[in-house]
């Protein structure tokens, strides 16, 4: 995967957001639909190209899980992108299908990878734990917890969370990648009108089901069924809890992905790609 566009190609960032209720993720599948698939079939249809032109994504959401902040980049053929570049957002807005809209389509600066690149990406997990339920109006993007939750012990808990780790605890193994992550924020809110719940949750990248299984661990936390300290303790195991939880995906949204300054992009993406280790662990 390129930092740069080959010989006669533009590459192009969009900024996208999207409902993950009907996707089966971002990542394209031949069966099933899908954001990428739905992206990349709008963009060969307005072009009116013979070919699909691959889309690289900041992250790879999983199926239900929303996009407010979401990047990727595409690199098309120079004379298409000449004809296209001041109709594409409009033309792109009449394919796609209302649950998915592109809100800028750039030219990217030099270096700039949309997965590699990124400095950190911001997700907000929501969750309501009124006895009622959750407002029907919110119902697709707020999870509904049937246990009264204590703010301040999740707090505890996710504060004790933050920092670099192996978070083997937390994720769903993939072979040859690594679990070590930083995560730089973790925290809840409770909102005063709705009561609902957000946690923040800021990571240089993050592994798969990682946070909505960290999301689990506070809730476990918040509702009394575990001591503050209980996810810390698991974290420094570095295995998989059975005893984590992994929360349903529609409280998720993905709401930002930082990139550094345009001079500094290409040096981002070759940093990205190193394998990481922990400090003091051996390398062999």
């Amino acid at each position: 995967m390129s930092d740069e566009a080959g010989p006669g190609l533009v590459r192009v960032r969009l900024d996208l957001s999207y409902d993950g209720k009907d996707f089966s993720g971002w990542a394209k599948q031949t069966s099933r639909r899908t954001v990428q698939g739905e992206i990349e079939d709008a963009l060969r249809t307005v072009t009116r190209s013979s070919v699909t032109y691959d889309l690289t994504v900041a992250g790879r959401t999983d199926a239900g899980v929303h996009a407010r902040g979401q990047v990727a980049h595409v690199d098309l053929p120079a004379e298409v992108w000449a004809e296209h570049e001041e109709k594409l957002l409009r033309r792109m807005a009449g394919r796609l299908p209302l649950d998915v809209r592109i809100w800028r389509a750039v030219e990217a600066p030099a270096g700039f990878n949309a997965r590699f690149s990124a400095l950190w990406r911001r997700y907000t997990y929501r969750v309501g734990d009124r006895p009622g339920g959750v407002d029907p109006l919110t119902r697709g993007h707020v999870l509904w917890h049937d246990r009264p939750l204590d703010l301040d012990a999740m707090n505890e808990a996710a504060a004790l969370m933050t920092g670099e780790h192996d978070f083997a605890a937390y994720c769903k193994k993939r072979e040859g990648a690594t679990t070590i992550r930083t995560l730089q924020k973790f925290h809840w809110v409770r909102d005063a009108e709705s009561g609902v719940l957000a946690a923040t949750v800021q990571a240089d990248a993050f592994c798969h089901n990682m946070v909505r299984a960290l999301i689990g661990a506070a809730l476990f936390v918040g509702d009394g069924r575990r001591p503050a300290g209980w996810p810390a303790e698991v974290l420094a195991a570095r295995v998989r809890d059975p005893g984590v939880h992994v929360v349903r995906p529609h409280g998720l949204t993905l709401e930002e992905v930082a990139y550094p300054a345009d001079a500094l992009l290409a040096a981002r993406a070759v940093e990205a790609r190193n394998v990481r280790t922990l400090p003091g662990a051996g390398c062999c």
